[in-house]
């Protein structure tokens, strides 16, 4: 992605939060400059990769396929100095977006609609060889426990969720006609270095950068040392 298509990107997300009248940690206001004068205090949010974050997986089409996000908090699975056994997160996507099918082996997360459009998130169970089962899937929203058949898509509407498993094949898309949607995610520890399990080997989380122009916020995997 160019940087340029980056920041357009970040400060679109950045006008639905405001939008919503959402407030975020001062972290997520820092801007490269600032971030010249921040010493080890900070570390929680270099080593938990907490902040701003993009991704296209890979493939060069963000309008297509992409999102962006933010990391509000997050302990780390890989280092005993951080001890939350939590994470948060918002999401951005615009109509037209879609995200790749992957599935976590660690984490648990609840995908929250906080406002906007409505999300179709499209849901398999997954097998020990990466492949999808031919099961029904358990599905639980917002204290409703059913099940469908796989490959079934769960739609979101604002103020909807759905809570998402160790091993469920999941993606998403916004629905077309309904606009750019902002979601939330709880979950266990996240980290997107290792536990992305893409149903398409080929792609990835992060982003090659061509830099067209000075960057607006650093992303999450950007941020000097102390």
């Amino acid at each position: 992605m160019k940087r340029s298509e980056i920041n357009h990107a970040l400060q679109k997300m950045e006008k639905m939060i405001q939008a919503y009248q959402v407030a975020l940690p001062p972290f997520c206001n820092f801007t490269p400059d600032d971030w010249k004068s921040k010493g080890s205090e900070y570390d929680e949010v270099r080593d938990n990769m907490l902040g701003w974050d993009i991704t296209d997986f890979g493939l060069g089409q963000f309008e297509k396929i992409g999102f962006s996000l933010i990391t509000l908090r997050n302990g780390n699975v890989k280092n005993t100095k951080y001890v939350k056994p939590y994470a948060e997160k918002l999401l951005f996507m615009q109509e037209g977006q879609t995200a790749q099918m992957h599935y976590h082996a660690y984490k648990m997360e609840d995908i929250i609609n906080k406002g906007g459009g409505n999300i179709l998130i499209r849901i398999y169970n997954s097998m020990k060889d990466g492949s999808f089962a031919d099961t029904p899937v358990k599905v639980t929203c917002d204290g409703r426990s059913y099940e469908v058949e796989p490959g079934t898509q769960i739609r979101l509407t604002p103020g909807e969720s759905i809570t998402i498993t160790q091993g469920m094949y999941h993606d998403f898309e916004v629905e077309k006609g309904t606009g750019p949607v902002l979601l939330g995610e709880v979950s266990m520890c996240n980290d997107d270095q290792t536990d992305n399990y893409f149903y398409d080997h080929s792609v990835g989380r992060f982003p090659e950068i061509e830099e067209d122009e000075a960057p607006y916020r650093y992303l999450c995997n950007e941020y000097p040392r102390a």
